[in-house]
């Protein structure tokens, strides 16, 4: 193989018609024209050629294009571009039309790509301070013009990015700048920002994390402490990030939009899920809609500064299953995966987000090391120099030189007047700084202040001593410094996606009703287009469907337009997987002339396609009667029996509830030995499964039946459950599974409406403490019961019989004993409407629930013995007034 690539690169004679022509190929030719016309051309191997040049380019595009340095955290066109606004800066904007012309002198790829990183900077809100139109990330609407916009650093690009002192410089492209191999940055700025890039063969996504927190992480891992980052965007939303891996390949997050309920028969998205616009998600519920995946009418955009999408439901649509179709059908709900790389040492790496803020947090740490250590040399030469100059002038030495008349005679005259002083000094003198010394000038001589020289030394003395303490203490210094930068421009930048962990939502269960399920009995058809056949019930396209015949035989199949399922069917309906209350109940003929038996079971799982079988696959099995009970519901039947000889009981009743529930393939209980005229239905049933045991999962917020969280009870039809919320709001809702809660969850229970609740709530109208005693009422929507002021708060809500509440007092009335409240004696029991009772009129510092006291002989005040509550006649002191109780601090 190397001796063919050999033979293919070596050079060979040429025709003037192309390179590599043969000459044994045109002997004709030989000899002919001049000599001078024949060129001697190179045939290489294109394998070659393209294994060098290939690599060549992709080895630019990666270094030079589309991956971030891990030193900095930045692409080369965004370094490019933060140099050249540093260069022009003057603390005024800059048009974006100047700054990409003046970015153009080091970057070389034209200035749509400028212009283009500097928007997406821009929109990041860290680095640069914008004005102007500059597009609307949550819309996906562009910026203005170049000549239109402007830009200038901001100020914490300017403290954490820049100095030149510590910075590697190299040439530009065209060698008439230098630009900087990387920016100093003293900050996990590539973890802040994110970054996405492909290359040649290789991509980089790396998710954006959130400030505040990114510093934390950082003063953790200088302090050896065991940290974790996740990432947070500027769009918010809700995040999953059970399976982030770190920002490794191979890693999932799960990103969604914040979805509320306005009313019955509206929904709006507050913030949206990563990566996506307005314009992008309301396109995608759009087509949700067409496909019948959800049930709309119409859907309004009215964002601007912040979020709204509204969605109109149709009529009849529920709200919480509409949510969970818009997660599972629409970009209300995207996967995202990380791709941690960057550039490291020239070469790409792949690292985790936690490698790569240790990386950032060491090289902040180097760089705080190298300032100091040139502050100190900087430092040291100024106080030698002022040293020197302090010697030179106290000690006269200058006079020295005033019958020199050669420069080198000057020189030596200085040498010996310091000769006496070198070993007060730090390092050697040299003729620079003799020569320095000959520069001052006559005027500052005879002005000179030997009592300010001394300070200026003593200053320099101290800042050497502060300096030479950080470098000894330089993880503490770091800390310091991370902490600093927090205090100054942490505010503001708080975690807007909210991390959660998200249900699976099964797409069967929450897809809208879109088709209409119709069969033929007799010929054995199913299907959504028998639209002149018996109708069954709705449906969707993406339902699984059973179908039982009346030999006993049954399948699970797909909805389709029309399938022939075979003939004589029995029962047809949408069969949900893991159904364990629908319960069927069966009467069959076990073979021809065999016995009659009875069977309640539950159909859970199945293969798709296959046939199974109700009977025990006798030939001549039949149903006599089938029904299916979604509640496990067991009626009472009547049987006819044929007539013959010595029959003493031609009909009798049979309850289905006297069968136990038993797996599908039970062959079940002997009814009678006789042949059957006939089964009718005598009484219908009632469930033999009980109450449905419902729990409540905190982690997802939503109920279910599998055992995970909370347990709320066993349930019937008709239970509710009761939903407090933490700014003193209620409702009761059913027991659906597919029911969404509040975000902000103080209390989710069994209903029981002879409940006594007793609740302390702040009036901000009244500026008093209120306590109030009561029962929840039914009641589908939210019902506030402390006070509908935003600015009320709910302090404390308990359902113990005999509450007792400890107040203590403060502001000028601080030297009171504190009070003990007992809540039963003290108010009765009114409605959840009512304002309730004044707990003092005087200033108060604290509110505790104490342990309260079990005493069966406590007489609740009858409503007609209670005093009015003394807040609207009684006069507030002026501490009273203002009062903030978010500065409260509650010991329950």
């Amino acid at each position: 193989m190397r001796e063919r690539d050999r033979r293919e690169n070596e050079p060979g004679p040429a025709s003037p018609g192309g390179a590599g022509a043969d000459e044994s190929r045109n002997p004709g030719r030989e000899g002919a024209g001049d000599s001078s016309s024949q060129t001697l051309q190179t045939v290489s191997s294109v394998a070659g050629l393209y294994r060098e040049w290939f690599l060549d380019y992709a080895s630019y595009v990666i270094l030079e294009r589309a991956v971030p340095d891990l030193t900095d955290g930045l692409k080369p066109v965004q370094r490019r571009i933060l140099h050249s606004m540093k260069r022009m800066d003057d603390g005024r904007y800059s048009k974006v039309a100047n700054i990409i012309g003046h970015t153009m002198q080091f970057h070389p790829h034209g200035d749509a790509s400028i212009g283009d990183a500097l928007v997406q900077l821009g929109q990041k809100e860290l680095l640069i301070d914008t004005q102007g139109n500059w597009g609307n990330s949550f819309t996906g609407d562009s910026a203005a013009a170049p000549r239109y916009i402007e830009a200038r650093l901001s100020k914490f690009a300017l403290e954490v990015l820049f100095n030149t002192k510590t910075t590697e410089w190299k040439p530009s492209y065209d060698g008439r700048n230098k630009e900087p191999v990387t920016l100093p940055v003293k900050f996990p700025l590539l973890l802040a920002m994110g970054v996405e890039g492909i290359a040649v063969g290789l991509a980089s996504r790396i998710l954006s994390h959130n400030f505040n927190e990114l510093i934390d992480a950082s003063v953790k891992h200088l302090q050896n402490k065991e940290f974790e980052i996740y990432p947070d965007f500027i769009s918010g939303g809700y995040i999953d990030v059970s399976r982030y891996n770190d920002g490794r390949r191979g890693g999932v997050i799960k990103s969604r939009a914040k979805i509320e309920k306005v009313d019955k028969k509206t929904l709006a998205v507050r913030e949206l899920p990563y990566g996506k616009t307005t314009g992008s998600l309301i396109e995608s519920i759009l087509k949700a809609n067409e496909k019948g995946k959800i049930k709309i009418k119409k859907v309004d955009d009215n964002t601007s500064g912040q979020v709204e999408v509204l969605i109109h439901l149709a009529s009849g649509s529920s709200p919480d299953k509409t949510i969970d179709a818009l997660y599972a059908f629409t970009d209300c709900e995207v996967s995202v995966s990380p791709n941690s790389c960057v550039i490291d040492g020239n070469r790409p790496s792949f690292m985790g987000v936690s490698d790569i803020l240790k990386s950032s947090a060491d090289n902040t740490v180097s760089l705080l090391r190298k300032e100091l250590e040139i502050r100190l040399g900087e430092l040291q030469e100024q106080w030698h120099f002022s040293s020197l100059e302090r010697l030179f002038i106290e000690k006269r030495i200058y006079r020295d030189i005033e019958e020199c008349e050669t420069w080198e005679a000057v020189i030596e005259a200085i040498e010996r007047g310091l000769d006496p002083y070198r070993k007060l000094f730090r390092r050697e003198i040299t003729t620079d700084d003799i020569v320095r010394l000959t520069e001052i000038k006559i005027k500052r001589i005879s002005k000179y202040d030997s009592g300010k020289a001394d300070q200026l030394i003593k200053g320099i003395e101290d800042e050497i001593k502060e300096v030479k303490n950080h470098l000894e203490n330089i993880i503490a210094y770091a800390v310091n410094y991370f902490r600093q930068i927090r205090k100054r421009y942490g505010k503001g930048r708080e975690r807007r996606s909210e991390i959660r962990s998200f249900d699976t939502i099964e797409a069967a269960k929450v897809v809208a009703s879109n088709a209409r399920l119709y069969v033929n009995r007799s010929e054995g058809f199913v299907g959504t287009s028998l639209r002149k056949d018996e109708f069954v019930c709705e449906c969707s396209d993406i339902d699984d469907i059973i179908v039982i015949r009346r030999d006993g035989t049954y399948m699970i199949t797909k909805v389709a337009d029309k399938i022939f399922a075979g003939k004589d069917i029995e029962y047809v309906n949408v069969f949900l997987r893991n159904d364990d209350r629908t319960i069927y109940n069966a009467i069959y003929q076990d073979g021809k002339g065999g016995p009659v038996m009875a069977k309640r079971f539950a159909i859970t799982g199945v293969t798709r396609e296959k046939e199974y079988n109700v009977t025990r696959g006798k030939p001549g099995s039949r149903l006599l009667w089938f029904t299916a009970n979604p509640n496990g519901e067991a009626e009472v039947v009547k049987i006819f029996i044929k007539p013959r000889p010595r029959l003493k009981k031609s009909v009798v009743d049979f309850d289905f509830s006297d069968l136990a529930i038993k797996g599908r393939s039970s062959k079940g209980n002997i009814v009678t030995k006789y042949a059957i005229h006939k089964v009718t239905l005598k009484e219908k049933g009632h469930s033999t499964l009980g109450g449905r045991k419902i729990w409540f999962d905190e982690t997802v917020g939503r109920l279910n039946d599998e055992g995970r969280g909370k347990y709320l009870g066993e349930f019937n039809g008709a239970d509710q459950i009761l939903v407090v919320t933490r700014d003193g709001w209620f409702r009761t809702t059913g027991f659906d599974l597919s029911g969404r809660f509040e975000d902000n969850l103080l209390l989710i229970d069994r209903f029981n409406p002879d409940a006594v609740f007793s609740a302390v709530y702040w009036d901000p109208e009244q500026e008093f403490y209120y306590v109030k005693r009561f029962s929840f009422e039914e009641s589908a929507n939210l019902e506030c019961f402390t006070h509908e002021n935003p600015d009320s708060k709910l302090i404390s809500l308990t359902e113990v019989e005999y509450p007792r509440l400890e107040i203590v007092f403060g502001g000028k009335h601080s030297k009171r004993d504190s009070e003990i409240v007992e809540v039963a004696e003290f108010i009765g029991v009114k409605s959840y409407r009512a304002k309730g009772k004044r707990l003092t009129n005087y200033v108060v510092e604290n509110i505790n629930e104490i342990e309260p006291v079990h005493r069966s002989e406590v007489r609740p005040v009858p409503e007609q013995e209670q005093q009015p509550p003394v807040g609207d006649e009684a006069e507030k002191s002026d501490d009273d007034k203002g009062y903030d109780p978010a500065q409260m601090k509650l010991g329950f």
